[in-house]
């Protein structure tokens, strides 16, 4: 694990303990690597008839690619049969241009001790993404300004177990909307020193996010190597609309990662069983990656879903359910054998508080995309209400939960020091271990602890104010946001940055829709 500059010089005995336990530290775990299993919840037999069926899909019923002739045109070009706006693509060929995708890639960071490795055995932590609203204790439920922004962003930079600094953590109602992609780029390049997301609102907006980049990391770098994730989700059920892969393009055609993620809601954007949404999953999966390798063949993609189930009664989406964990392992499976990396999973909720509901949703979800192979988890802390409001609360309840994903990803050690053998001869029959040689070498790394729940005897809770859960964070939100420390930064890099949003700002009338 890297820790940023920031802790206090220490000294030795009780006093350099306690100046260690109150010094203001930056920690960031590096990005999970698993040794443990996949859970795979398909056979063999049920691999090959998803895939089959989905081939059948694009080939007989086709994909739609509106409001965008030039992707049209490349279809066309690659040997698909293009009826209007629709594609027909030939059994096996989308599958062949997919092939050209890299199973694992690096997107790096300004502080190169943050880059992350997309793929493989990784799990890549990124927090909550695109909800207007934000609630705390304090405010409440509001729409999300810039400043929340900020501090979100903030948040996530001191989060320790949170690898990536996201995209729209929340999105700043205050800012024209035509506008304010570039001031969240600002703020992620600025206010933290972890990867971030692009702007995929508006191919210009994606445009505009290479630029910046290039100012921050320089062109040539910037050319040669990804620095940005994004973003693309598909309009399910078969839909790819002219913003989204005017957006894929740019960020294809410069070397950029894209997510491309059907968004599924089962029941209204995929069918209410779980082979035939894993069906249309894996037919969209096809057509929007090997998409983006007709726009550059190598670029880098992430591949997978964003997955819930819909309440029949109400209409409004369900998390943590059983079905959207037969979803996600069997998307696992199915993109894992394509060869990319796979997305899914996050701190996924319906409760409108940071309450029960939200901590068991939550949970279900978490451990539901660990255990899926999941290697980039978008919305992996802050997410409250469905998605429509990030939370200040949640956020930092999410972020400390996350150690424990970190934790279980390492497997059971079997070493000597794992054995224990020393300590069992040690303690033998009727005695304890607390005092052992063995515990006292592992008693700091042993087990896995919360920073944030509490632990404490009943009479010292009741006399510390009886503090539920969310009273505890919003201490730590406060905390934490007074004792940021923004890094490091080139004061030049700064200033470009700083001049080229102030430009475009200026070349462009404010726009609110």
């Amino acid at each position: 694990m890297n820790e940023v500059a920031g802790r206090r010089a220490r000294s030795g005995g009780g006093a350099s303990r306690r100046a260690e336990r109150t010094a203001i530290s930056f920690e960031t775990a590096r990005y999970i690597e698993r040794n443990i299993p996949n859970f795979e919840i398909l056979n063999e037999e049920a691999l090959q008839i998803i895939e089959a069926n989905a081939e059948t899909v694009l080939e007989e019923i086709g994909v739609n690619f509106v409001e965008n002739p030039a992707a049209l045109q490349r279809w066309r070009d690659a040997g698909a049969d293009v009826r209007g706006e629709r594609v027909h693509i030939p059994r096996g060929l989308a599958r062949k241009l997919v092939s050209t995708a890299p199973k694992t890639f690096t997107q790096h960071a300004r502080n190169a001790e943050r880059n992350v490795e997309v793929g493989g055995r990784n799990l890549v932590l990124a927090p909550v993404y695109g909800p207007p609203f934000v609630r705390d204790m304090e405010g409440g439920r509001r729409y999300a300004t810039l400043e929340d922004f900020q501090n979100f962003v903030k948040l996530g930079y001191m989060s320790k177990w949170l690898h990536h600094s996201g995209g729209t953590v929340c999105e700043p109602t205050d800012i024209p909307v035509n506008k304010r992609h570039l001031d969240m780029l600002l703020a992620h390049m600025t206010l933290s020193d972890k990867p971030y997301m692009g702007s995929v609102t508006e191919p210009s907006r994606a445009a505009d996010s290479v630029a910046m980049s290039k100012i921050l990391f320089g062109n040539d770098f910037v050319d040669q190597n990804t620095v940005m994730t994004s973003l693309i989700n598909i309009n399910s059920p078969m839909t790819f609309d002219g913003i989204m892969m005017g957006a894929l393009e740019v960020y294809a055609a410069n070397n950029q990662a894209s997510i491309v993620s059907p968004f599924i809601v089962g029941g209204a954007m995929a069918p209410v069983t779980v082979a035939g949404t894993l069906t249309q999953v894996l037919a969209e999966i096809l057509a929007g990656v090997s998409y983006s390798q007709l726009v550059r063949p190598g670029s880098p993609v992430i591949a997978g879903a964003f997955v819930t189930s819909i309440d029949m009664n109400s209409g409004a989406p369900t998390f943590g359910t059983p079905e959207a964990a037969h979803i996600t392992y069997g998307a696992g499976q199915l993109v894992r054998r394509l060869g990319l990396p796979y997305r899914s999973g996050g701190s996924f909720c319906g409760s409108k508080l940071p309450d029960a509901q939200a901590a068991y949703e939550t949970a279900n979800s978490l451990n539901m995309a660990l255990l899926a192979g999941v290697n980039f988890m978008l919305h992996a802390c802050g997410w409250l209400e469905g998605g429509l409001v990030s939370s200040y609360e949640k956020f930092v309840m999410d972020a400390d939960q996350l150690g424990t994903l970190h934790h279980l990803a390492q497997g059971v050690s079997i070493d000597t020091n794992g054995q224990a053998m020393d300590a069992i001869r040690e303690v033998g029959p009727g005695g304890h271990y607390l005092g052992c040689a063995h515990t006292q070498a592992n008693f700091k790394s042993a087990f896995w602890r919360s920073d944030l729940l509490d632990y404490k005897p009943f009479e010292t809770w009741a006399e510390e104010g009886a503090r539920d859960t969310q009273t505890l964070a919003n201490e730590r939100v406060r905390k934490q946001l007074a004792d940021y420390q923004a890094p490091d930064m080139d004061p030049g890099t700064r200033e470009a940055l700083e001049a080229f949003v102030a430009t475009r700002k200026a070349e462009m009338p404010d726009a609110f829709i």
